[in-house]
């Protein structure tokens, strides 16, 4: 038998290296509303959402000023953050937008929304809400039948019609 997973287990946080932890904190707990949780000197900064130790790490340990990979190299493409609701996402999209901080792409994935922003370092980042399960399209044999289309922006906006 093949060695499966446990079905719970989750990823944790993300760990980053930023040239500049300032610029970095301005982003994640200013513009995203990140928690400081835990700092490490000046060189490394922690923080999370809710209770949690952390969701994100962020260092400078390959010192400030340090330069992202070039394009066209492995490493990170992106890494997500889930939000809990449709509303939730709406709310994050339009503090982004209304921050005038740019927004790379916002896509339809038929298992859920999702919009896309780079860090100041270049990371990019999925900022995304699942649909409810029923809701995912499948095939004839059941299996997930995941698709890009672009993202109804006013339709997600009016999620915050409803508060």
């Amino acid at each position: 038998m093949e060695y499966e997973l446990n079905p719970r287990t989750r990823i944790g946080h993300v760990h980053l290296t930023v040239a500049n932890l300032e610029r970095a904190l301005k982003f994640y707990r200013d513009l995203m509303g990140f928690q400081v949780t835990a700092r490490f000197g000046k060189d490394a900064v922690f923080l999370s959402s809710g209770n949690y130790h952390h969701h994100i790490g962020l260092n400078t340990w390959a010192g400030e000023s340090a330069t992202p990979a070039p394009q066209g190299h492995t490493g990170l493409y992106h890494y997500a953050i889930l939000y809990p609701s449709r509303e939730d996402l709406a709310k994050a999209f339009k503090r982004i937008w209304e921050a005038n901080y740019p927004i790379e792409g916002a896509s339809d994935h038929g298992v859920s929304e999702s919009v896309y922003i780079k860090d100041p370092d270049g990371n990019m980042i999925e900022l995304y809400y699942d649909k409810l399960v029923e809701q995912w399209p499948r095939d004839e044999d059941g299996n997930l039948v995941m698709i890009t289309k672009p993202l109804d922006v006013p339709d997600l906006l009016s999620e915050l019609d409803k508060i």
